[in-house]
């Protein structure tokens, strides 16, 4: 089909959308760490887009769109990008290098996403490798499965923006990780409020922004569909925000970081669903994603899991839901599929195979991943490294002079 430049300029512009949530991410997980660790965290995201943005050229888009083998992972026919260039293929409207710059986007944030679990106890060195070997050896065949013609696409199973490709690979990861890595010294004793609320809440807000171009981008065209996926993804997110606000409200105080987490979890959870479902759906997906991710934070707490920055609870438990919800509200009228609410139940069991699929595969692999670096070059930093803090032992700067 001929390029139509309404459509390259609109994901050209959500590209660059996506591209701002993953400053947004470091942002608001540096706002949620000690003072001493605010640069490192931030810089864990931007080391995550510089890193990806070239894996994704070299290997990462060929082994999620090339030719599909076996289900499993695609060939490496566009490996360096060979082949893909400035015409559109197949039924696209857009360059090839425009789909291929959204998607790289969508792979630096998931990997921003998973820094939570890194959050005042890693090596930049080790983060990076293991950076590379988690977004080829996990994330890309996760996203071949769903996007790139798989076995979960052949199966019939649904994700329009990333509930399985990003949140659930991300979120249930970070658990594994959890337990290779361990806790931070002196976690559950020592006072680690966060220690910057206004920068979590501009990293908030930035991803609640960018959180537009991650859905309705990902209807490909300038169309109904993407304002569709626009509206719903902020129905879902103003939801969220309100029910976790009412569900954290104590002594008359609502905690703001609750109101963005709130919205964050809106998010997570209409980011499958939001090329599927309507406003009135949308609602009902943010209260529950609020419902539950907070159950989920509380559950963590009481487990006493080192995870702080709530990858898990939010983006794994949210995108779960998200997923799932895809399969029980998804509407023929909007984009031809039909879920559990107009009759019929085959989607919602695809949709429950992917969620396994993809919490299963996620955990085990990033285990032995993160298994194997930590007993080849080590994970952690020195006590004394962690103590003094990440931002000096790290980069050898300060957040606040």
């Amino acid at each position: 089909m001929p390029i139509n430049a309404g459509d390259t300029a609109w994901i050209l512009a959500a590209t660059a959308l996506v591209m701002l949530m993953t400053p947004g991410v470091g942002f608001f997980y540096g706002g949620l760490v000690r003072r001493k660790n605010i640069i490192s965290m931030i810089a864990l995201s931007f080391v995550s887009f510089a890193l990806i943005s070239i894996q994704w050229i070299l290997v990462g888009y060929s082994l999620v769109f090339g030719p599909d083998i076996h289900g499993i992972i695609g060939g490496l026919d566009f490996i360096g990008l060979n082949g893909v260039g400035m015409t559109a293929v197949g039924n696209s409207t857009i360059p090839a290098l425009a789909f291929m710059a959204f998607q790289m986007v969508f792979a630096a944030v998931t990997l921003a996403i998973l820094t939570s679990v890194f959050a005042e106890r890693v090596k930049l060195s080790s983060f990076i490798i293991f950076g590379l070997l988690w977004s080829t050896l996990v994330y890309d065949p996760i996203a071949h499965w769903v996007w790139g013609g798989g076995w979960l696409a052949q199966l019939g199973a649904i994700d329009f923006a990333g509930g399985v490709v990003v949140h659930i690979s991300a979120g249930f990861s970070a658990l594994a990780i959890l337990l290779v890595i361990g806790k931070r010294v002196g976690f559950g004793k020592d006072l680690m409020e966060p220690s910057n609320i206004p920068i979590a809440l501009l990293g908030a807000s930035m991803l609640w922004f960018g959180w537009f171009g991650f859905n309705a981008g990902s209807a490909l065209a300038a169309n109904g569909l993407a304002a569709n996926a626009f509206v719903v993804t902020n129905t879902a997110a103003a939801a969220g925000a309100l029910t976790w606000m009412f569900l954290s409200w104590k002594d008359g105080r609502p905690a703001s970081l609750g109101i963005a987490s709130g919205a964050i979890a809106g998010l997570a959870a209409i980011t499958p669903a939001a090329g599927y479902v309507g406003p009135i759906a949308a609602i009902v997906v943010g209260i529950v994603a609020a419902f539950i991710c907070y159950i989920a934070l509380v559950f963590r707490i009481k487990k006493g899991w080192d995870e702080s920055c709530d990858c898990w609870s939010i983006h794994g438990v949210g995108g779960t839901w998200g997923v799932l919800a895809a399969g029980i509200f998804a509407t023929a009228a909007i984009n031809g599929y039909s879920g559990l609410v107009e009759g019929n139940s085959t989607l919602i069991v695809h949709q429950l195979i992917a969620v396994v699929a993809a919490v299963l595969y996620s955990l085990i692999a990033t285990f032995v991943i993160a298994k194997v670096v930590d007993l080849t070059i080590g994970l952690r930093v020195k006590e004394e490294e962690e103590y003094v803090g990440l931002d000096i032992s790290q980069h050898g700067e300060r957040a606040n002079s």
